[in-house]
């Protein structure tokens, strides 16, 4: 199925509102690339139907829309209080690590080592910031005294966010495990790792996938400052980048938010890592059938920035209206996609680096595109890398890209302008570089003048690193 001409990907949380068969078809229809599953909620009961139903729409649509399992983390929370209970400002209030009901005095927080992490001076912030409080001493075993900055009302479960801390908890809990396991078993494309702060933290999750033999991305999602201060090593080992704005303007200073969104893309496409702009982008949505003139503004200027994907939480999983949320933002896109900063980056290749004349290739088939006006960019791959390093460039021309492993069609459905395809009848490279090129003229994707650069492995059946371009056209 031919959708939408945008090349800035969508992401749909799927919830209590959307997980039907029919919304979701729906969706996919009014152009979603990419269904989150988030694992903060919901039984793997629930996901696992899910994940069945999107897998059925594909089939039945002949569509590649991904799916991404987005783990919990360790989130840090209030255990349970008393109902009405207000923290005035200047009192003093008791963290403990000793489950019980909380009061305006003292409270349990689900993180055992924090009496042991925490120092005098440091902020805590309770219900995404709402509730300010700082640090005055710690017994470093089970209680940590604070006085409230800002006050207000607490409640059960609010969660608690410590912007000067360096957490010791792992950022893959036991919960997690759990939840990547089923997940992987079910075949999600995309495994989102919450409250990354260091390059291990991704080559730990990676190591589990390949371990237990399989092939799901990895996305780092920024929500912390320690992950800022360690960004191109995290950069480096993940897959992609999510700029989660919602925990990320908790925990840092609201203001730095909208540059950090542009440094982390400026060197994500750089790097030819992919970067997803999420959290509260079509936020008013949820309750209203039309935006605000502000979240028109920030989808657009995320596409600007040079975004791969925009991504919709509650605005599909609990809103009134997700499919008019998802016809929304791809107008607004659109829109966006027609300013010519966003195209033709001049990518240059890293001469160090061990896939430096592939890189050349790719680099320059995007730079050849825009000066003889291609239509596309047809590639073949293996892995995907071809797709990602293409991607990058940003080019004007369509990005189609044909592989031989059908996981990786379903992989590259989130990345900027690319459209996959299932395709293993290599028999030569010119043989091959015209039978996808019949199969793109038949589906309508090409039509008879278009010229096309082509890039792809000789001999083709190696399917080894990218060695070869050709322009030809259509005839």
């Amino acid at each position: 199925m031919k959708r939408g001409h945008n090349k800035t990907k969508i992401i749909a949380t799927l919830g209590p509102v959307s997980n039907s068969y029919d919304m979701i078809k729906k969706l996919i229809h009014a152009g979603v690339d990419v269904f989150r599953l988030n694992f903060s909620h919901g039984s793997h009961e629930v996901h696992k139907e899910t994940i069945a139903l999107i897998k059925q729409a594909n089939r039945e649509l002949n569509t590649h829309v991904s799916i991404l399992a987005d783990l919990q983390g360790p989130k840090i929370r209030l255990g349970e209080v008393l109902p009405l209970t207000v923290l005035k400002e200047g009192d003093i209030f008791k963290f403990t690590t000793n489950p019980g009901i909380g009061t305006n005095e003292i409270a349990y927080i689900t993180y055992p080592n924090f009496p042991k992490d925490v120092k005098a001076g440091e902020t805590v912030l309770i219900d995404d910031g709402k509730i300010e409080l700082k640090v005055l001493e710690t017994n470093r075993k089970d209680t940590v005294v604070t006085r409230v900055i800002f006050g207000g009302p607490i409640s059960s479960k609010k969660g608690v966010n410590l912007p000067d801390t360096q957490v010791s908890i792992p950022s893959l809990t036991e919960k997690d495990h759990a939840d990547l396991m089923f997940a992987l078993q079910e075949g999600v494309n995309w495994v989102a790792l919450s409250f990354v702060r260091k390059a291990e933290d991704i080559i730990h999750l990676k190591n589990i996938i390949r371990h237990h033999g399989y092939h799901a991305r990895v996305i780092a999602k920024i929500e912390k400052p320690e992950a800022l201060r360690n960004i191109d090593d995290i950069i480096d080992a993940t897959d992609a980048i999510m700029v989660a704005r919602g925990d990320l303007g908790v925990e840092m200073p609201v203001e730095i938010v909208p540059f950090t969104q542009k440094e982390l893309c400026i060197k994500c496409l750089a790097n030819s890592t992919p970067v997803i702009i999420a959290t509260q982008m079509m936020e008013s949505m949820i309750e209203n059938p039309h935006p605000t003139r502000a979240e028109v503004t920030d989808v657009a200027n995320a596409v600007l920035d040079g975004a791969d994907c925009v991504m919709l939480s509650g605005e599909t999983a609990a809103g009134k209206y997700p499919e008019k949320v998802i016809q929304t933002m791809v107008r607004i896109i659109e829109q966006a996609e027609k300013d010519p900063k966003i195209y033709d980056r001049r990518n240059v290749p890293d001469k160090r680096s061990k896939t430096y004349l592939s890189d050349a290739i790719c680099f320059n088939a995007s730079n050849m595109a825009g000066e003889v006006h291609a239509a596309a960019i047809m590639g073949m791959t293996k892995t995907g890398y071809t797709a990602f390093m293409v991607s990058s460039c940003r080019p004007r021309a369509n990005i189609y890209i044909f592989t031989n492993n059908p996981e990786v069609v379903n992989i590259l459905n989130l990345l900027w302008g690319v459209e996959a395809f299932f395709y293993d009848g290599m028999r030569g490279t010119n043989n091959t570089f015209k039978e996808v090129q019949q199969h793109l003229v038949d589906s309508g994707h090409l039509k008879k003048g278009d010229v096309v650069i082509n890039i792809g492995t000789m001999p083709v059946k190696e399917m080894a690193r990218t060695n070869t371009l050709k322009i030809s056209q259509i005839v």
